[in-house]
């Protein structure tokens, strides 16, 4: 019996410290304010955005204009159809409606950005694309 406790004791005790499959680190996306347009059936959202170190969005689109401002760090972007492109703080850009692209953090500092939205009311402001094989 005091073996088979030993044994559990040891089994729990390599499960706690064994390395686990680590996901990556979380994206926080903060909407600041959402408000309707003057163009009927649209809405805006202004989004604060923060890439810990490491990080990454995962693929997706959204269903309308995507303009974001970087405050602070360096985000790569990989974009349907062009080159990745790294965006350092004081620098914009633009997602047009529907291309699938992907914000990366390859640094050791967090990247923090400031993004405006303008979308058809009531549709979610991202969606997830499966990755390619």
């Amino acid at each position: 019996m005091r073996n088979a406790l030993v044994i559990a004791a040891i089994f729990t005790l390599a499960i706690a410290v064994a390395p686990s499959n680590a996901q990556a680190p979380t994206v926080k996306r903060t909407v600041l304010i959402q408000h309707d347009t003057s163009a009927p059936g649209f809405e805006a959202l202004l989004v604060s955005v923060e890439i810990p170190a490491g990080g990454r969005e995962g693929r997706h689109t959204h269903p309308g204009l995507a303009m974001v401002h970087v405050l602070e760090g360096t985000l790569s972007l990989d974009y349907e159809g062009k080159p990745q492109a790294s965006y350092k703080a004081g620098d914009s850009f633009f997602v047009e409606a529907g291309k699938v692209h992907e914000g990366i953090n390859k640094s050791n500092a967090p990247v923090k950005a400031i993004a405006t939205f303008i979308i058809p009311k009531g549709q979610p402001v991202t969606t997830p694309v499966a990755a390619t094989k």
